[in-house]
Protein backbone atom coordinates (compact mmCIF):
# COMPACT_ATOMS: atom_id res chain seq x y z
CA UNK A 1 0.00 0.00 0.00
CA UNK A 2 1.25 3.50 -0.81
CA UNK A 3 1.29 6.43 1.59
CA UNK A 4 -2.10 7.17 3.09
CA UNK A 5 -3.15 10.07 5.27
CA UNK A 6 -5.56 9.48 8.12
CA UNK A 7 -5.85 6.78 10.72
CA UNK A 8 -5.39 3.10 10.03
CA UNK A 9 -9.14 2.60 10.58
CA UNK A 10 -9.92 5.26 7.96
CA UNK A 11 -7.66 3.46 5.49
CA UNK A 12 -9.69 0.26 5.96
CA UNK A 13 -12.99 1.91 4.96
CA UNK A 14 -13.44 2.98 1.36
CA UNK A 15 -16.27 5.21 0.18
CA UNK A 16 -17.58 5.62 -3.35
CA UNK A 17 -20.17 8.24 -4.26
CA UNK A 18 -22.68 7.44 -6.99
CA UNK A 19 -26.28 8.04 -7.97
CA UNK A 20 -29.10 5.92 -6.60
CA UNK A 21 -29.99 4.99 -10.21
CA UNK A 22 -26.47 3.67 -10.93
CA UNK A 23 -26.48 1.68 -7.68
CA UNK A 24 -29.92 0.22 -8.47
CA UNK A 25 -28.65 -0.84 -11.92
CA UNK A 26 -25.61 -2.48 -10.32
CA UNK A 27 -27.73 -4.35 -7.80
CA UNK A 28 -29.88 -5.74 -10.60
CA UNK A 29 -26.72 -6.93 -12.39
CA UNK A 30 -24.94 -8.06 -9.21
CA UNK A 31 -21.83 -6.02 -10.06
CA UNK A 32 -20.90 -2.34 -9.64
CA UNK A 33 -18.80 -1.07 -12.55
CA UNK A 34 -18.94 2.74 -12.54
CA UNK A 35 -15.60 4.48 -12.13
CA UNK A 36 -16.83 7.97 -11.37
CA UNK A 37 -19.55 10.32 -12.52
CA UNK A 38 -20.48 9.56 -16.13
CA UNK A 39 -17.49 7.20 -16.58
CA UNK A 40 -17.47 3.40 -16.54
CA UNK A 41 -14.82 1.06 -15.24
CA UNK A 42 -14.08 0.08 -18.85
CA UNK A 43 -13.39 3.72 -19.77
CA UNK A 44 -11.12 4.51 -16.82
CA UNK A 45 -9.67 1.15 -15.75
CA UNK A 46 -10.47 1.46 -12.04
CA UNK A 47 -13.19 2.60 -9.64
CA UNK A 48 -12.45 5.84 -7.82
CA UNK A 49 -12.72 5.62 -4.05
CA UNK A 50 -12.24 7.97 -1.14
CA UNK A 51 -11.18 7.62 2.44
CA UNK A 52 -13.71 9.03 4.92
CA UNK A 53 -11.58 12.17 5.32
CA UNK A 54 -11.58 12.73 1.52
CA UNK A 55 -15.22 12.15 0.63
CA UNK A 56 -16.61 15.65 1.18
CA UNK A 57 -13.92 17.30 -0.96
CA UNK A 58 -14.42 14.77 -3.75
CA UNK A 59 -18.22 15.06 -3.62
CA UNK A 60 -18.15 18.86 -3.77
CA UNK A 61 -15.73 18.76 -6.71
CA UNK A 62 -17.40 16.03 -8.81
CA UNK A 63 -21.10 16.08 -7.89
CA UNK A 64 -21.79 19.69 -6.82
CA UNK A 65 -24.18 20.30 -9.75
CA UNK A 66 -25.86 16.89 -9.69
CA UNK A 67 -29.65 16.90 -9.27
CA UNK A 68 -29.97 13.12 -8.92
CA UNK A 69 -30.38 11.23 -5.67
CA UNK A 70 -26.91 10.30 -4.35
CA UNK A 71 -25.68 7.41 -2.24
CA UNK A 72 -22.36 6.52 -0.65
CA UNK A 73 -21.19 2.93 -1.06
CA UNK A 74 -19.22 1.78 1.98
CA UNK A 75 -16.63 -0.96 1.45
CA UNK A 76 -13.98 -2.59 3.58
CA UNK A 77 -10.44 -2.73 2.17
CA UNK A 78 -9.72 -6.14 3.70
CA UNK A 79 -12.93 -7.67 2.29
CA UNK A 80 -12.17 -6.31 -1.19
CA UNK A 81 -8.63 -7.66 -1.14
CA UNK A 82 -9.72 -11.00 0.36
CA UNK A 83 -12.08 -11.38 -2.60
CA UNK A 84 -9.13 -10.92 -4.97
CA UNK A 85 -9.69 -7.27 -5.92
CA UNK A 86 -6.63 -5.05 -6.22
CA UNK A 87 -6.81 -1.74 -4.38
CA UNK A 88 -4.01 0.78 -4.82
CA UNK A 89 -3.64 4.11 -3.06
CA UNK A 90 -2.50 6.49 -5.79
CA UNK A 91 -1.81 10.19 -6.11
CA UNK A 92 -4.89 11.95 -7.46
CA UNK A 93 -2.74 14.69 -8.98
CA UNK A 94 -3.06 16.90 -5.92
CA UNK A 95 -0.55 15.17 -3.65
CA UNK A 96 -3.30 13.17 -1.89
CA UNK A 97 -3.54 9.40 -2.17
CA UNK A 98 -6.92 7.94 -3.06
CA UNK A 99 -8.01 4.28 -3.14
CA UNK A 100 -8.48 2.97 -6.68
CA UNK A 101 -10.21 -0.38 -7.09
CA UNK A 102 -8.88 -2.23 -10.14
CA UNK A 103 -11.94 -4.38 -10.85
CA UNK A 104 -15.70 -4.10 -10.89
CA UNK A 105 -17.06 -4.70 -7.38
CA UNK A 106 -19.52 -7.52 -6.68
CA UNK A 107 -22.46 -5.92 -4.88
CA UNK A 108 -22.12 -8.43 -2.03
CA UNK A 109 -18.86 -6.66 -1.09
CA UNK A 110 -20.62 -3.34 -0.48
CA UNK A 111 -21.17 -3.27 3.29
CA UNK A 112 -23.56 -0.33 3.43
CA UNK A 113 -25.33 2.17 1.19
CA UNK A 114 -25.95 5.56 2.79
CA UNK A 115 -28.03 8.44 1.45
CA UNK A 116 -26.15 11.62 0.57
CA UNK A 117 -27.08 15.10 -0.59
CA UNK A 118 -26.11 18.76 -0.65
CA UNK A 119 -27.63 21.25 1.78
CA UNK A 120 -28.95 24.73 0.87
CA UNK A 121 -25.44 26.17 1.17
CA UNK A 122 -24.07 23.60 -1.27
CA UNK A 123 -22.24 21.57 1.39
CA UNK A 124 -22.12 17.81 1.08
CA UNK A 125 -23.89 15.88 3.84
CA UNK A 126 -24.37 12.18 4.56
CA UNK A 127 -24.79 9.89 7.54
CA UNK A 128 -21.35 8.59 8.56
Amino acid sequence: MNEVSGTETDAKRIYHLTTRAEWDEARAAGMYSRSTREKSFDEVGFIHGSLPSQLTEVAEFIYDDCDEELVVLVMDLDRLESAGLTVRFEDGGNGKFYPHIYAPVPCRLVDDVRPASFDEQGRFVFAE
